[in-house]
């Protein structure tokens, strides 16, 4: 079937004045956007970090890692984009500048550029315009949508504005850009002001390009007043002034955006026809109930990874946090979360009985040895007092953990990640034998058990009623991992015998995937981290079923 596009469009996305002000939900937005006039759409984020992935790096510092069904550990931009445009996004939609100069370095040492001078310019450019063509024609996309990390005019990112000047070179009129900027409004002045923008729009125009539209950042709408000032300095068209004000919930921004006709602006802009009406019905309808909810679920996630000096950063575990929200508002509930430190339960005991307040008890993915036990108290508590027990990853780990020290009576049961050279330690939860070698030699990036494998549900258990299974069939089902530790299988039947049910398991290396409890309203730690499925219109099924029990 011929394509009605013969042209791939590009539009470009650069931050300007300061960091955080959401050009990843800008990106996500404008693709919900134009998926829903028909046309085929994809993401890619450029982070103009040194690290050739995300997965090395501490959450608390940049937030969440999130994975891809083919294992890439990507920045958390990536997750927003697959949550609103409801598809996966892969490996080639990340871009980074290790990624871009490993693999022109890997190039030049294999005399793939014929002997001659490798240089900073044209050569990574040329690499990052390469790398965005190549995604666009993967996917068969009739528009490409690519985030350039951080903010224009930092050194980091300059190479990355210049591959966008150079693709719009060559092909003028299939490329836009658009720059996301703040305007503040100082509380002493009470007055909005344009002049960061104005700084920001010049700053980009010393790298050769002119945006042709500005999202406008700020905490209320823009005046008219305002749209013609930015208008006139920052030579765009009033009308391609978009507003973007603070809202409650990021799912309003594509609605908000189309109040001002922002679709069919950018589509005018770069030539195409929309192959359908505007069809945002279904997300107009998972807006309304955000907003209309009104009974409540209370849910704490006890974790480590959301405390920074004085404030609480929540980009930690943002897709767990989303995942919540896609379940709750299905059954039009209002989620408040608790950030719950597992630090606090470990020094003060007392402070356990707090539990009961929720309605339900998440125990998210983490690294190392620190707040565990207080994580361990936490599960035993809730495995007791029966409170819906959610845990992911090493939730998992140490769900195994507390239930062979208190059920099966394995005093020493621990983690060889914590382990350390104690001869005693009964290593419940252990590396598999490739994973011990990648650690002896110190291989840690990207070698983990990442990316998607299947998990066989047994039938009669919770998840296999989470997930619909029917009759007496095995399910089988997909998700994504990001782990270097396993339950070790040598302690598999004494676990078993005293209880525990193992209701997921992978079929290629028998490795547990799902445990949970069978006397307990909602007792389910997976392995893997189901929280990067979920999307607004279609809820992860374990969430679905965690929020429908913690409901009652």
């Amino acid at each position: 079937m011929r394509r009605e596009i013969d042209m791939t469009k590009y539009i470009f996305v650069a931050g300007g004045v300061m960091s955080g002000i959401g050009k990843g939900i800008a990106v996500s937005s404008i693709g919900r956007i134009l998926k829903s006039k028909g046309l085929k759409v994809t993401a890619i984020k450029i982070d103009p970090y040194i690290n050739v992935d995300a997965g090395t790096m501490n959450p608390v510092e940049h937030g969440e890692v999130f994975v891809t069904d083919d294992g890439t550990e990507c920045d958390q931009d990536v997750g927003n984009y697959e949550r609103f445009l409801g598809e996966n996004i892969y490996d080639g939609n990340y871009l980074t500048t290790g990624r871009v100069y490993q693999a022109v370095i890997n190039r030049e040492r294999n005399l793939e550029y014929g002997g001659r001078c490798v240089e900073v310019v044209p050569d990574i450019p040329n690499e990052v315009i390469s790398r965005i063509k190549k995604a666009g024609k993967k996917t068969g996309s009739d528009i490409v949508l690519i985030e350039i990390g951080g903010t224009v005019g930092e050194y980091q990112n300059m190479l990355f504005l210049e591959a966008a000047r150079m693709i719009r070179l060559s092909h003028p009129k299939d490329v836009l850009f658009i720059l996301v900027s703040y305007l503040p409004v100082p509380k002493k002045i009470g007055e909005m002001k344009t002049k960061p923008t104005q700084y920001a729009v010049r700053t980009l125009n010393s790298a050769g390009i002119q945006p042709d539209m500005i999202l406008a950042r700020s905490v209320i709408s823009l005046d008219d007043a305002r749209k013609k000032k930015i208008s006139i300095f920052c030579n765009v068209s009033p009308k391609d002034v978009i507003s973007a004000p603070d809202i409650d919930s990021i799912y309003e921004v594509p609605l908000n955006f189309e109040k001002e006709n922002l679709g069919n602006r950018i589509l005018n802009r770069l030539g195409i026809r929309k192959k359908t009406e505007n069809d945002l019905k279904n997300w107009e309808n998972f807006v309304e109930a955000i907003k209309t909810s009104k009974e409540i679920v209370k849910i704490g996630i006890v974790g480590k990874y959301f405390e920074t000096g004085k404030f609480t950063l929540m980009d930690s575990y943002i897709s767990v946090i989303e995942a919540i929200k896609h379940a709750a508002y299905l059954y039009k509930r209002k989620p408040i979360i608790f950030w719950l430190s597992a630090d606090d339960f470990e020094k003060k005991p007392e402070k356990m009985k707090e539990l009961k307040n929720y309605n339900g008890i998440i125990v998210p993915g983490g690294f190392g040895n620190r707040g565990t036990e207080g994580k361990i108290k936490t599960i035993e508590f809730c495995r007791k007092e029966k409170i819906p027990f959610l845990g992911l990853c090493l939730g998992l780990q140490l769900a195994i953990i507390e239930f062979a020290k208190n059920k099966c009576g394995i005093k020493n049961a621990t983690s060889a990640e914590f382990a350390g050279k104690s001869k005693t330690a009964e290593k419940i939860i252990d590396a598999m034998p490739e994973q011990k070698v990648l650690l002896r030699e110190k291989r840690y990036g990207g070698t983990m058990r990442l990316g998607a494998y299947n998990c066989a549900v047994k039938p009669g258990t919770i998840a296999f009623r989470a997930y619909g299974g029917k009759d007496s069939n095995v399910l089988i089902i997909s998700e994504r991992h990001r782990h270097r530790y396993e339950l070790n299988n040598d302690y598999r039947d004494v676990l078993e015998k005293n209880g525990l049910i193992f209701s997921g398991i992978n079929p290629e290396k028998d490795l547990v995937e799902i445990i949970e409890l069978k006397d307990h309203p909602f007792f389910v730690a997976t392995q893997f981290h189901p929280e990067f499925k979920s999307r607004p219109l279609e809820p992860h099924p374990l969430f679905k079923e965690f929020i429908r029990v913690a409901m009652k």
